[in-house]
């Protein structure tokens, strides 16, 4: 559960409320994030121009009316190498198997690819009978009207979606039709979280996705793939404001003289940024420590993968 006062608000459960969990999928890149966090209103998952930067299964909450809505961002689904890699396709194929709907989300620009093939054909194994499947059409505004209506008969014709939707999650275009739509579709029932809280998960993990964000943002190349963030410690202070130490976890040696930069600059540049996004997420003053720590084998340390919400066996070949 979030850890601040975004747990104030009421918790219906009266007749008139509806609630369910609405899986967002598709390829690395593909707008999920973006889209998660237009629908939540607030930045509750990492957005980068780089591929498999989402994790965990992040879950952002929107209120539609009478019905809350509980998003699954789960990690892009790509073609596993590494333990890491499978873990975060197995947790995303959870995310979807267990949510009432299932949003699709393919990008305009590029198609029905190879990926997007392969996701469908998993889904007719993986997705359980009759739960329904939108398909959300993303950067729109990239193709012309013809190249939409022509990919949009051809996705439906290989896979039954319930309904389609043209949007562009960046720009705003089409989005509220979308959780209107996903608002009337999930079940009765009353809301799982107060009416103002906008994410389940720990304040400490969304405040290591910010800063992870940022480092993933500055640094170029594999090396965002090679470390991890967790927020060690959490000290919320008289004053108002809170102290929050942060571990970077790098594979090699050569990585951490990377993440710090030419006397300190790279890292004291990522902590301004981090601090300044977890300050305003939080409406409070932030005091930010970062450390880089050497970890050769994070990747195989099951406590790394219980800090990012993800099953240590599901990387298991």
């Amino acid at each position: 559960m979030i850890e601040d006062s975004k747990l104030t608000g009421r918790m219906p459960d009266g007749p008139g409320t509806r609630a369910g969990f609405v899986a967002l999928i598709g390829e690395p890149n593909a707008g999920k994030s973006t889209l998660l966090n237009r629908m939540v209103g607030a930045k509750v998952s990492i957005v980068t121009h780089k591929v498999q930067t989402t994790r965990t299964r992040i879950r952002g909450v929107a209120m539609e009316g009478v019905a809350q809505i509980v998003f699954v961002d789960t990690p892009g689904l790509f073609r596993p190498r590494r333990r890491l890699d499978r873990a975060m396709v197995k947790a995303a194929w959870g995310g979807a198997a267990d949510a009432d709907l299932i949003v699709l989300l393919i990008e305009a620009n590029r198609g029905l690819t190879e990926g997007v093939a392969t996701i469908i054909d998993r889904m007719k194994d993986q997705i359980p009978q009759g739960q329904a499947v939108a398909l959300a059409i993303n950067k729109i505004d990239k193709v012309k009207a013809e190249v939409l209506l022509a990919l949009a008969e051809k996705m439906n014709e290989a896979f039954p979606f319930a309904k389609t939707f043209m949007i562009s999650a960046e720009k705003g275009y089409g989005v509220k039709d979308l959780r209107e739509w996903l608002g009337e579709q999930i079940p009765d029932g009353p809301w799982f979280y107060p009416e103002d809280q906008i994410a389940d998960l720990p304040m400490r993990m969304i405040a290591s996705e910010m800063t992870r964000e940022k480092l993933t943002l500055r640094l170029h190349e594999e090396l965002p793939y090679q470390l991890t963030v967790e927020t060690e410690k959490w000290e919320d202070k008289p004053d108002g404001s809170t102290r929050i130490d942060q571990i970077i976890y790098v594979s090699r040696d050569g990585h951490k003289g990377i993440v710090l930069g030419n006397k300190g600059e790279t890292i004291k540049s990522i902590g301004q940024a981090a601090r300044a996004d977890i300050s305003e997420f939080l409406g409070r003053t932030v005091h930010l420590f970062l450390q880089v720590k050497v970890r050769e084998n994070w990747q195989d340390e099951p406590e790394r993968y219980s800090e990012m919400g993800l099953d240590f066996k599901d990387g298991e070949a």
